[in-house]
């Protein structure tokens, strides 16, 4: 999934009111984006809404980010609880999903939404973990131009609370292995969530390796590993070193049960990018693996970062080995694990208390 941290350049609430008490959560898909127009208006701004958000990742067989639906503004009252909503029409053309937007914005923020860079998120509008976006302008050209110079702002903000809403999800106190972290936090000085299903598959210190196993033999396997490299330097991180570093320990310890193949990064599909990992630049990469004799492969993403307090270079990897599956919602998934890495500087007393004192010494390295 491709990670843009860029910040939206206005938010402004739609004067829509309604009411917070009683709102249930969004449901639907999280792949789904739901588009509120009118059908000769989204014939005509489909291919720059598909360009945003019906990207194309391999896993390997290409899967889209987001798949958009389009809705009649008559049937707006069946989607109102959905998790994600564009609503879009040019301001006055006549439509009816035009006179919505016009009943639902006031004057100030009708002259905005005529702006090139100006559209309308809202937040819980209608349910809890909701976004809804209204996209505007002042004729159909400059909407369709509108959308494709802001589709990175647009693509994030959705990738973004799809994020929110599956850490929720996944990060549960009930089925978090507090004593492998607790000993992960007193071993290494660092954490990330485990949960219920994973196992410690290894833990090699003088290798700053250790991984993490879900489901081994199974035909939906998720992998992630943590490896470190102390008194480093920032200059590790370059796209060339994180290919040599993650073959290397790919290499050492992703092997077949009987020792005559490993695992390599595909040379069919891998991207990169800048992003902010917990306020620390780092690169994100998604590729394909692959052995190096063929026969399996699946999706992977990583985050490599410097931590400036420890001097370490950190790479964050997680796999996903699911063949018989759609894996799009599995490798975003192990995407979100990923990012509850956090050093111990990070965390309060209280927390690093919780987990050394929650060690269970019954678990085994």
């Amino acid at each position: 999934m491709k990670k843009i941290f860029l910040a939206v350049i206005a938010i402004f609430f739609v004067t829509l009111l309604s009411s917070c008490e009683s709102k249930k959560f969004a449901t639907g898909l999280e792949d789904e984006i739901y588009v509120v127009a009118d059908s000769t208006e989204y014939l005509e701004v489909y291919d720059a809404l598909a360009q945003t958000f019906e990207i194309e990742i391999n896993t390997p067989l290409p899967e889209k980010l987001f798949t958009l639906k389009r809705i009649s503004p008559n049937e707006i009252s069946k989607i109102q609880r959905k998790k994600n909503i564009v609503i879009v029409a040019p301001l006055n053309s006549g439509s009816k999903t035009s006179d919505y937007i016009n009943s639902i914005v006031d004057d100030s923020v009708k002259k905005l939404l005529s702006n090139e860079d100006f559209f309308v998120i809202k937040y819980d509008l209608w349910a809890r973990n909701q976004l809804v976006t209204v996209i505007s302008a002042t004729g159909i050209q400059e909407l369709e131009f509108k959308i494709l110079k802001n589709k990175d702002k647009l693509l994030y903000a959705y990738q973004k609370i799809s994020d929110e809403r599956l850490k929720e999800s996944l990060y549960s106190e009930k089925y978090e292995r507090k004593e492998i972290e607790g000993k992960l936090l007193r071993d290494y000085g660092w954490i990330i969530y485990v949960q219920a299903d994973f196992k410690l598959a290894k833990s090699v210190p003088e290798d700053n390796f250790v991984w993490l196993r879900r489901a081994p033999g199974s035909d939906m396997e998720r992998w992630m590993f943590v490896h470190w490299i102390d008194n480093a330097s920032p200059e590790y991180l370059n796209v060339d070193s994180i290919k040599a570093i993650r073959n290397r320990i790919t290499e050492k310890y992703y092997r077949t049960s009987d020792d005559s193949a490993y695992v390599i990064i595909a040379q069919d599909y891998f991207v990169s990018n800048e992003v902010n990992f917990n306020g620390k630049y780092a690169i994100f990469t998604q590729g394909l693996w692959d052995l190096n004799i063929k026969g399996m492969g699946g999706p992977f993403v990583n985050y490599t970062f410097y931590d400036e307090k420890s001097k370490r270079i950190y790479m964050l990897d997680g796999s996903v080995y699911a063949p018989k599956y759609f894996k799009r919602n599995l490798i975003q998934q192990m995407d979100v694990l990923l990012q509850s890495f956090m050093t111990k500087d990070e965390l309060s007393k209280d927390r690093i208390e919780d987990l050394l004192d929650s060690i269970d010494e019954s678990v085994k390295y």
